[in-house]
């Protein structure tokens, strides 16, 4: 995965076997709720390991179902959205499972609320078993491919579908082939380059801003919706601001439009 200030963690049966140097320091977000004034690869070991040991990420005791973490991440607002009918179903992609298409909210809250941006992963049996093979783009190598995901949820005949992806190229390449019916939400953005952002405002629907300059400085001028001080969630677009604003509607909050406060550095 990448996390922790975009630093590359690599995990085999249950242990942290390498970690990079994080290329982002602070997190207000991570000093809030969970303490960490700076990252580097003793808090990072610590976080890590903590995932592993309290809801078994990367291993067979992973726990599938969850309630919410946040108050305001991606998994929230895409659990929302299922609840009201918004969608009715979910393409993310997780630990011990890669790409998958769900349709239950606590799934989803369970499988994507708290872990960082996957690269590669294996499947788990454990896992596999609690989503429903039928469910895995992939249930033999757990591959990530959010484009052949979305295929795969129109297949099962859902009609209104929402995808998390990392780069602008792969929320075109979605847009293009299937148009106006999927809810394309870029996650995992910092380090996005003014390209890779204003690709994800043509494309995207919503945006997570992590710890990206690109997203913050594009977003002045094309966001839709902001919400969020610190590490603020975007609308790109006005399908992708009604799921924000059912948010902050459910918790009885109003958009933002300032920040107060970012990571540092922004990259």
């Amino acid at each position: 995965m990448e996390m922790l200030g975009r630093s590359t963690v690599t995990i085999e049966d249950g242990k942290v076997i390498s970690i990079t140097e994080p290329k982002v320091k602070v997190c207000p977000l991570f000093r809030d709720h969970r303490g960490i004034q700076e990252f580097n690869e003793d808090t990072i070991r610590e976080n890590v390991e903590f995932r592993i040991k309290d809801f078994g990420m990367c291993n067979e005791d992973r726990q599938i179902r969850m309630g919410y973490f946040l108050s305001f991440g991606v998994s929230e607002i895409l659990c929302l959205a299922l609840k009201n009918k918004m969608i009715n179903a979910a393409v993310i992609a997780a630990d011990g499972c890669g790409t998958v298409v769900l349709d239950d909210p606590e799934i989803v809250q369970g499988m994507g609320g708290r872990i960082s941006g996957i690269k590669e992963t294996e499947p788990i049996p454990c896992v596999i078993e609690g989503i429903g093979a039928e469910r895995v783009l992939d249930p033999k190598t757990a591959k990530i491919d959010q484009f052949d995901g979305v295929g795969k949820a129109f297949a099962m005949h859902y009609h209104k579908v929402a995808v998390t992806v990392t780069t602008g190229e792969a929320a075109q390449e979605i847009r293009d082939c299937f148009g106006r019916n999927v809810i394309i939400i870029a996650v995992h953005t910092t380090g996005t380059d003014d390209r890779g952002a204003d690709m994800m405002f043509d494309f995207c629907d919503i945006i997570t801003a992590c710890a990206s300059k690109s997203i913050r400085e594009k977003a002045k001028t094309r966001a839709v919706l902001q919400a969020g001080k610190k590490v603020p969630v975007y609308a790109a677009s006005e399908a992708g601001a009604e799921l924000i604003k059912a948010k902050l509607d459910e918790l009885g909050k109003q958009p933002d439009t300032e920040l107060t406060e970012s990571p540092e550095p922004l990259i």
